[in-house]
């Protein structure tokens, strides 16, 4: 995933637990709904697509694809800021998300200990927080996030949850000190494109977040 579209519409705060309320969305991009990867990239579909979720109704919002060895977490969540990754209170438009998973262009961890990639998310989180008043959701993995930070708690009040775990089954194994998941994208094949993410609560709750109350 990039700098891309992530977008729900309703099919049925933060919830503690797995609900039986949900609402469906899907990413979007030139690789699903990528907005910006490092420093240097920009998806250029990302704006059409955008601009599609808005006028069809749903909640969307950017999302960036993180490259730890190539400049700072400040420096990232700034070019982000700067290429489609910004949050308004308009009620449609969810905080940035923050893609943090496996390297595809070398090792896993991006040649960061533990320790040094913790402060990594520290400081794109911190960054984009101090800009816009709100915090990042976080994409990952369970076995990435403890691979390469630890297993590292300190998010888990702050940024929502979005986690990768492609599976009928929602997932049991929850990363860090996140009580749940916010977002579950469930699959890379979403019968309209793009990848399934489903919302862990209703409609109502989504737009809590998008409204940052």
């Amino acid at each position: 995933m990039k700098l891309a579209n992530l977008a729900l519409s309703a099919t049925a705060g933060l919830s503690l637990k797995a609900t039986s309320e949900t609402v469906q969305g899907f990413d979007i991009s030139n690789h699903q709904a990528t907005a910006t990867e490092g420093t240097t990239f920009t998806d250029k579909v990302f704006s059409s697509h955008y601009q599609g979720a808005t006028d069809a109704g749903l909640i969307r919002g950017g999302y960036h694809f993180a490259l730890p060895d190539s400049s700072s977490g400040a420096e990232q969540a700034e070019f982000f800021l700067k290429n489609g990754g910004g949050w308004s209170k308009d009620g449609i438009t969810l905080p940035g998300m923050l893609d943090i998973e496996y390297n595809p262009y070398g090792a896993t961890c991006y040649d960061k200990s533990a320790e040094d990639m913790v402060a990594w998310i520290k400081d794109f989180v911190d960054t984009y927080q101090k800009a816009t008043g709100v915090y990042p959701l976080i994409y990952s993995t369970a076995d990435w996030w403890k691979t390469c930070t630890g297993n590292a708690g300190g998010f888990g009040s702050t940024c929502p949850l979005v986690l990768a775990a492609y599976s009928d089954s929602a997932p049991s194994t929850i990363p860090g000190d996140w009580a749940t998941y916010t977002i579950w994208q469930n699959s890379d094949s979403y019968k309209h494109g793009g990848d399934s993410d489903i919302f862990n609560g209703g409609y109502e709750q989504l737009q809590k977040i998008a409204k940052a109350e």
